[in-house]
């Protein structure tokens, strides 16, 4: 099933040219932020991402992908689908850029022909996947997944792609195998900013078996009904909806299995802020902000009101088995 979406963008007044409700009742305190100079910043992001929005369009014509919707339990949600502007124009790549709208300015540079994924580590059948074979793996099924990432914004995407657990299942992996781990694409030839001293490179990610076995972990090469952009990952990518946004790597080029729990690209970085685990939790905060809330991208501009954040980013009956008996203020 594909899903329609309005791909010359809105025919009313887009969201950040109408000044909300919540702006005429609490003017005085908007203007005494505003004074502050702490908005500027903030404003000036966010009208870059809505004039980046306005420009993002389909590279080309991006190729259908042929797609049945899942019968996965979880795998569908009834909210209102995030715009295709607004989920490609709003991205975390930090090989394109740290701010959000960069990897959509800069990620044509990547070239994903020809692509390959080596699976190896502690596994009975490590292979070398060409991007035609690992599509050919699984039929592709239609997911439309919350997304939500740890600055507090979040989407609900279409993506295009099958459980994670069909490649695991074909690889064998050996008894002692305990983890998993996915490397990023390192290019700085077609990357511009692998190589700048926000991160470790490549970008590194991992998840225990179990979690990378659960149906919901989505190997991923399209949203929307069509194949990746670039911004977004392409030509593939993880899709973990239950976690923070991070946690999902995309340009994949290597899968890895382990019997030690990786060391990862922003636990590296960041110790004390970003776990291993970053399941979404509303209970445990960022060091530096509140995890409570969230806005969803596209409604309502910069002044939207804020939802309360799911726990397990909504999928907690599909999940919380896996963390029975843990402390998840600890185990973060």
């Amino acid at each position: 099933m594909l899903i329609k979406t309005d791909r010359d963008g809105f025919n009313h007044p887009i969201s950040s040219e109408i000044t909300p409700q919540a702006v005429y009742r609490d003017r005085r305190q908007i203007m005494k932020w505003m004074a502050t100079g702490a908005a500027g910043a903030a404003l000036a992001s966010w009208a870059g991402r809505q004039a980046m929005a306005q420009q993002v369009q389909r590279p080309g014509k991006l190729a259908a992908l042929q797609a049945v919707k899942s019968g996965v339990a979880g795998a569908a949600t009834m909210e209102k689908v995030t715009e295709y502007k607004d989920a490609t124009s709003y991205n975390n790549f930090y090989e394109f850029g740290t701010d959000k709208a960069d990897p959509a300015k800069n990620a044509h540079t990547l070239n994903t022909k020809p692509w390959t994924v080596e699976v190896d580590g502690l596994v009975k059948k490590p292979a070398k996947y060409q991007l035609e074979d690992l599509l050919k793996l699984s039929a592709q099924e239609e997911r439309i997944y919350r997304l939500r990432c740890v600055e507090g914004w979040s989407m609900v995407v279409p993506w295009v792609g099958y459980s994670l657990a069909k490649l695991i299942e074909r690889v064998e992996p050996l008894g002692n195998a305990k983890y998993v781990e996915f490397i990023s694409q390192a290019d700085p030839k077609t990357m511009p900013f692998v190589g700048s001293r926000v991160l470790d490179w490549p970008y590194t990610e991992g998840l225990r078996i179990d979690e990378a076995m659960n149906p919901l972990a989505l190997l991923t090469f399209g949203m929307y009904g069509e194949v990746l952009p670039n911004q977004n990952g392409a030509p593939v990518r993880l899709v973990v909806p239950w976690k923070y946004g991070f946690k999902s790597g995309k340009s994949i080029v290597r899968i890895r299995f382990t019997d030690k729990e990786p060391h990862t690209a922003w636990n590296k970085a960041a110790q004390q802020e970003y776990g291993f685990y970053s399941n979404v939790n509303p209970n445990v905060d960022h060091p530096r902000w509140s995890q409570a809330t969230e806005r969803r991208i596209g409604e309502d501009g910069l002044f939207a009101k804020k939802r309360k954040t799911l726990m397990f980013n909504g999928y907690e009956a599909q999940v919380a088995q896996l963390y029975a008996g843990m402390d998840l203020k600890k185990n973060f």
